[in-house]
């Protein structure tokens, strides 16, 4: 085939399930994206040049997250951190951090993705804020790990300015001045934020928290948002502690504080969103604000339940995040879902929460956090990003609703997975990874870092 001629059609057929309208046929993919969707017994309206036969399999959109830390790989199930509340966790994990290498950071970006793709997950999005001496060029390794790996990105730079010294929680070393946080913000805007339709990386800007940030970096990280067309991010709400925090530092709370350094707005989503009232609610809905909902890593801490179904009905966008490694130890977002589910059932009731629910949460909402229209649903002109799942394992055994059992019966790696049209996990494996090395050279690594290697 020359460069001149079309690119292939495959037909993914006759899939078992599938979660999209009139698709009981399969899909057709073109290039990067689904140009047809087949009703059930029809055939593509145009000849086809592969087909998939997709009889075992339950098709999903490529699950999307919206908040991480990959380098929190590292430090799953930790003795310093387990069993503590987020601040507590923070300060033990602070004294380990500034510790991490280039190299280790880059085993740890891998690992992390290579997981997400694993677990159904075709856009990664992460909040990096750790920039200790040696980790400067953080984002471009996490760049360069996903171009290599094939997954979608969302990296945030994120950043950290005030330190214990300032009235803050973390270390001086793994603080940056705002100037230097602004400029490399610049430059990793300019070097990868890509705007177009159907892009593989885009980059926005992410002071980690009201208590680790001037708000000067705030503001400014706002008007950089603005001029080159990013999203911003940041933790809000997660604690009742950030709640007094905020108000003993700054004389308000975390919302207040929020629309004051100019964040209240459509470019913004939060991680949490836990600890909001009725008319703080009403706010962020009516100004678009959307948010990441963290079941796993919310549960882990104990900081509380997001308010989900409150946030959706003023308005905000809904998404859902893995988290960090170190308060979820896992980078599994198909886990997500079900613990989303479960959480949200506990909060709101049996009849008002459902599987459907908890997939939207993380396909369609987390789209919306990000401000993509071209990911998160399966149908003609959208990003061929997909999920395929069989029922074969024994926790399948008797279920009746395919869709309902990947999220009820607690289906967790995906058999196949599709991003930008291209397989990217082939039979459970992630292709080009060699997952024995990859743990080796991985836990090797976090030995290293406690001196335990």
């Amino acid at each position: 085939m020359t460069e001149s001629d079309p690119k292939p059609r495959l037909w993914i057929r006759d899939p078992l399930a599938i979660l999209a309208a009139d698709a009981a046929g399969g899909v057709v993919v073109q290039g990067s994206r689904i140009v047809e969707c087949v009703s059930a017994g029809a055939r593509p309206a145009d000849p086809v040049d592969e087909t998939f036969e997709a009889g075992r399999h339950v098709v999903i959109p490529g699950l999307i997250n919206t908040h991480h830390h990959v380098f929190q790989t590292l430090t799953r199930a930790h003795p310093l951190a387990i069993d503590k509340p987020l601040f507590p966790w923070l300060k033990a994990l602070y004294t380990v951090w500034p510790r991490i290498t280039a190299d280790a950071f880059r085993l740890a970006t891998r690992l992390a993705y290579t997981e997400l793709l694993l677990s159904g997950c075709t856009t990664a999005g992460d909040h990096h804020y750790l920039f200790p001496k040696g980790l400067e060029r953080s984002v471009d390794i996490q760049v360069e790990e996903a171009r290599a790996s094939g997954i979608r990105a969302f990296v945030t730079r994120g950043s950290m300015s005030l330190s214990e010294r300032d009235g803050g929680l973390p270390p001086e070393s793994l603080v940056q001045d705002d100037d230097t946080i602004l400029e490399d913000s610049e430059r990793v805007l300019n070097l990868f934020h890509d705007r177009a339709p159907g892009a593989m990386v885009q980059i926005g800007l992410a002071p980690c928290s009201p208590f680790n940030v001037t708000k000067r970096l705030m503001r400014e990280s706002a008007a950089l948002a603005e001029r080159h067309d990013c999203r911003l991010h940041t933790h809000l709400g997660e604690t009742l502690d950030e709640d007094a925090y905020c108000l003993a530092m700054f004389g308000q709370r975390p919302v207040d504080y929020l629309e004051e350094v100019g964040w209240m707005g459509p470019r913004t989503w939060l991680a949490h969103g836990i600890h909001f009232n009725d008319a703080e609610i009403a706010r962020l809905g009516r100004a678009g604000v959307g948010v990441c909902h963290c079941p796993t890593s919310n549960m882990t801490l104990a900081s509380g339940q997001c308010r989900t179904c409150e946030l959706e009905a003023a308005g905000s966008p809904v998404g859902l995040g893995v988290d960090g490694s170190a308060s979820n130890d896992s980078s599994n977002l198909m886990e997500g879902v079900r613990h989303a589910l479960m959480i949200n059932r506990l909060t709101y009731g049996a009849e008002r929460v459902s599987h459907l629910d908890a997939l939207r949460w993380a396909t369609e909402g987390s789209a919306a956090c990000l401000g993509r229209s071209d990911i998160g649903r399966i149908e003609e002109g959208r990003e061929a990003d997909l999920a395929l799942f069989t029922l074969d394992e024994l926790r399948f055994s008797g279920a009746h609703d395919p869709l309902a059992a990947l999220v009820l019966c607690g289906a967790h790696r995906a058999d196949r997975v599709m991003v930008a049209g291209a397989w990217r996990v082939i039979d459970g494996q992630a292709v080009g990874i060699d997952a024995g090395a990859l743990r080796e050279a991985h836990t090797a690594a976090a030995r290293h870092l406690f001196g335990t290697a």
